[in-house]
């Protein structure tokens, strides 16, 4: 089954319908979506979009949401590719159309309906809606060239004069507590694929356990453990202070989990060998495609930010 197939079957039966962050089970959700990425990280790039187009929808007041729809979420802002959002010359006060560019569109050819981010005649980033069969949507797969994450199909789309419904308002796509919860539910992801690595070496390990294999193992354990606790500690507290400013958990987590993810990728290619890599596609899909999907961090960027977090408070978060 590919990954549009399973999307909608996953949202037929309601596996879509994932707690919302910052509601008491963030924890829940995030072991849904490493669930999912344990199984496939393409999959998983467009169902985390999909559920988290519904809790943006939730947390912004647009509950209509058709049956049987299928969402991206849409706001990569490359300086290449930016959608204008105005209104239409003498109709209603509501009806808007975005226009131009949008990249990073992942499951483009999957979902029906999208949140995209673009912004406004007066400058201010806004979120729209809009629907991605309307004849003004145009596909360009031209700059689409992965081997990792293909099945994603993360392509250009560019949008003529196509209607759009605005949600929210001016900045509230980053401004929403929501925006950090989302960011740090990446992480999830990002650990899920990692597990699924993991199980690899772990089955290995029990059909042959020499010592060097076993080694990787223990290094895998170490890894994981140490970002599962930051994910479980992150999530509780996201559920104790849903409304707070949650960057600096969520960067933290991020990081946290990506250099755990390294680990694993390099424990684990050891641990199997070359065999597994490219004689089980699974496996093999799974080794190309987290370290393109681990590129969503910002690296030495997410650093220093948190770096500058940690400068500006009078009291460091290290004491136990």
């Amino acid at each position: 089954m590919d990954v549009g197939q399973r999307l909608a079957e996953l949202a037929r039966i309601g596996a879509d319908r994932l707690p919302l962050p910052g509601h008491g089970a963030t924890l829940a959700r995030w072991q849904a979506l490493a669930g999912i990425a344990a199984e496939s990280l393409p999959l998983v790039k467009l169902f985390e979009g999909h559920t988290d187009a519904l809790a943006i929808c939730q947390e912004l007041g647009h509950v209509h949401i058709p049956a049987d729809s299928l969402w991206g979420t849409w706001c990569a802002e490359p300086p290449d590719a930016r959608l204008a959002l105005r209104p239409i010359p003498g109709a209603d006060a509501s009806a808007f159309v975005v226009q131009g560019t949008k990249g990073w569109c992942s499951g483009a050819d999957e979902v029906t309906h999208a949140v995209v981010s673009c912004w406004d005649a007066d400058g201010h980033p806004r979120l729209a809606i809009v629907e991605v069969d309307h004849p003004g949507v145009r596909f360009d797969t031209s700059h689409w060239q992965a081997v990792g994450m293909a099945a994603s199909n993360s392509y250009h789309l560019h949008f003529d004069q196509v209607p759009a419904v605005p949600l929210g308002g001016p900045n509230d796509y980053v401004n929403r507590p929501g925006f950090w919860h989302g960011g740090a539910g990446i992480a999830a992801c990002w650990y899920g694929g990692a597990t699924g690595l993991a199980d690899a070496v772990h089955l290995a390990a029990g059909q042959r356990a020499d010592p060097h294999r076993l080694a990787h193992l223990g290094a895998i354990d170490v890894a994981l453990a140490g970002a599962g606790a930051v994910l479980r500690e992150t999530a509780a507290w996201i559920d104790a202070h849903p409304t707070a400013d949650a960057q600096q958990r969520a960067v933290r987590a991020r990081l946290v989990v990506e250099s755990a993810v390294e680990q694993v990728l390099h424990h684990a290619s050891r641990a199997l060998g070359a065999g597994p890599l490219c004689q089980d596609p699974l496996l093999a899909s799974a080794f190309a495609d987290l370290p393109i999907y681990l590129r969503q961090s910002h690296a030495q960027r997410d650093l220093a930010s948190l770096g500058t977090q940690c400068a500006s408070t009078a009291h460091t978060p290290w004491p136990l």
